[in-house]
């Protein structure tokens, strides 16, 4: 028992170097001409537009439900002045940059794992070595960094649509008006303090691609490989993007302790 266990730890963290390895060699290829420009922009297309309509429900939804627990909180201490102020601050540092994050590993990096690991298995990146082409920098390098691209794009997107569900929450039960409601929803926030959130979800962006493309660009077993890989792209994505959150957060305290007061 005790030898398997060690076995499987052995294999987990030969597993975490190889992805490391695979990660810092896609930043390292990125800085070498040629670019794919355009492969780029088209899985700026994929990953980030496209999921636009999924950040924005759950932003809304996220900013009503968030608006809703807040009032029934604050209203206690007759504090219901703040909920707009809470709820931005809320927003910006916390909820929209993990939840962002956790919903494009579902959506983005099951669909990263599957494509690649489809193409592997029919032989498809063989065949693009053969002609010449880099597959790693065309097929690795290009979604890595459009995840890096699109995910702090898409987190402040997710933050305006909640701080618009908590207004609409907001004037449904107490009739607010919308100058009101965002002049205070703003008036505790400068813009420096949304520039470490945000940052911090470019990290999960690169998360997100090296895992998805990793396990992705190596997959093997047929069909039943690309689903493993589908499936194991976005577990280890949302595992390391809490554990990292973790650590960015502290971070994020110790750099700017003003900011986060």
């Amino acid at each position: 028992m005790i030898e398997r266990f060690g076995a499987l730890v052995v294999a987990g963290l030969a597993a975490a170097g190889d992805m490391s390895l695979f990660g810092l060699r896609a930043l390292r290829e990125a800085l070498r001409p040629p670019l794919e420009v355009k492969e780029l922009v088209r899985q700026v297309y994929e990953i980030g537009l496209r999921s636009v309509p999924l950040i924005a429900v759950a932003g809304f939804a996220v900013g009503i439900v968030m608006s809703m627990h807040s009032r029934s909180s604050l209203e206690r201490f007759g504090a219901e002045a703040l909920i707009p102020s809470v709820l931005a601050i809320s927003l910006a540092r916390e909820i929209a940059p993990l939840v962002t994050g956790l919903l494009v590993s579902g959506r983005v990096g099951a669909g990263i794992g599957a494509e690649l690991g489809g193409m592997r298995v029919t032989e498809q990146i063989d065949a693009l070595e053969s002609l010449a082409v880099d597959s790693f920098k065309y097929l690795v390098v290009t979604r890595v960094f459009a995840c890096i691209i699109a995910q702090p794009i898409l987190t402040i997107f997710m933050s305006f649509t909640g701080i618009v569900g908590g207004f609409v929450a907001e004037t449904v039960i107490s009739n607010l008006s919308f100058q009101l409601y965002f002049d205070r929803a703003f008036s505790g926030m400068e813009f420096v303090d949304y520039i470490p959130a945000t940052l911090k979800t470019a990290v999960f962006g690169f998360i997100i691609g090296t895992v998805s493309s990793y396990l992705g660009y190596n997959a093997e077993g047929g069909a039943e490989g690309v689903g493993r890989a589908s499936t194991k792209s976005v577990v280890f994505s949302s595992i390391l993007l809490i554990l990292a959150n973790v650590v960015l957060v502290k971070v994020i305290i110790f750099l700017f302790p003003d900011r986060m007061r």
